[in-house]
């Protein structure tokens, strides 16, 4: 990847695994200094830290800001503007996922998914957006989910908050419009990280089915391409929704997921 956000400064929450890092390796890749969020082993995170400064020659800082905590997210983005210098991009990657019928949801998952998938979103983009308005340029990237287009059965929380991260996304869009600050969504399928490396086992044993069955006939059956959206792939968009060439996308919501919402 060319250095297409070198000199920019990004932070990604939930990014110490699965897609979020993708994402933060793929802008160091490209040149960006990156704010690192999330959970994890402090020893693994540091390793994982260090070695995106040492292999892209890009500054990479830390904030272990929890994304339930308003007052947390709100420092997140302070700490960023100040250890980075400024905040050009800001992905909003964090997210949970609980499975469960409607009436035997309980109701601290449902709220700790809100919390987390949509209104971690609102606090970080009402705290980035004041220094970028300001500067006149910037790039809110958010990751909805196919679930943000189209629903599935049992994840009522997990539906309604990524539809509300679209909703949220193209209104701040519209606000932003004649500002120089871009806001888009990122919609993909099935892509194999913990998360849903998580859901294959619990199939596995629920169902008593191999692997290969779980996946295939279970987990990808709406995904045509019977394929894994990989994380490089949702990276090399979040990179280009962030480059200079994506100027005039905004208010837009991404499909990247094997042809599932084309359905």
């Amino acid at each position: 990847m060319s250095h297409t956000l070198k000199g920019k400064s990004a932070l990604v929450t939930g990014s110490t695994s699965g897609i979020g890092l993708g994402i933060a390796r793929g802008f160091a890749e490209a040149g960006a200094n990156v704010m690192l969020n999330g959970f994890g082993d402090a020893a693994e995170i540091e390793k994982t830290r260090a070695g995106i400064e040492s292999e892209f020659g890009v500054k990479a800082v830390y904030s272990g800001a929890d994304m339930g905590k308003p007052d947390q997210i709100r420092q997140m983005v302070k700490d960023a503007e100040t250890q980075l210098g400024r905040l050009d991009i800001l992905v909003n990657n964090a997210g949970i996922q609980f499975v469960s019928p409607v009436e035997e949801f309980p109701e601290d998952k449902w709220d700790a998914i809100l919390a987390i998938n949509l209104s971690s979103v609102f606090h970080a983009t009402k705290a980035a957006v004041p220094a970028m308005k300001a500067r006149k340029s910037g790039r809110i990237i958010n990751l909805a989910s196919a679930h943000g287009l189209v629903a599935s059965p049992f994840k009522a929380a997990y539906v309604a908050a990524k539809h509300g991260v679209v909703g949220f996304t193209k209104s701040v869009a519209l606000e932003l419009a004649e500002c120089g600050v871009t806001a888009n969504s990122i919609c993909p399928g099935f892509v194999l990280t913990p998360l849903v490396e998580k859901q294959i086992v619990d199939l596995m044993a629920q169902k008593n089915i191999p692997r290969e069955t779980a996946v295939r006939d279970v987990l990808l059956l709406p995904q045509p391409t019977k394929e894994f959206v990989t994380i490089s792939q949702v990276a090399a968009l979040a990179a280009f929704l962030a480059s200079d060439a994506a100027q005039g996308i905004t208010g837009s919501a991404y499909s990247i997921d094997g042809g599932w919402t084309a359905r």
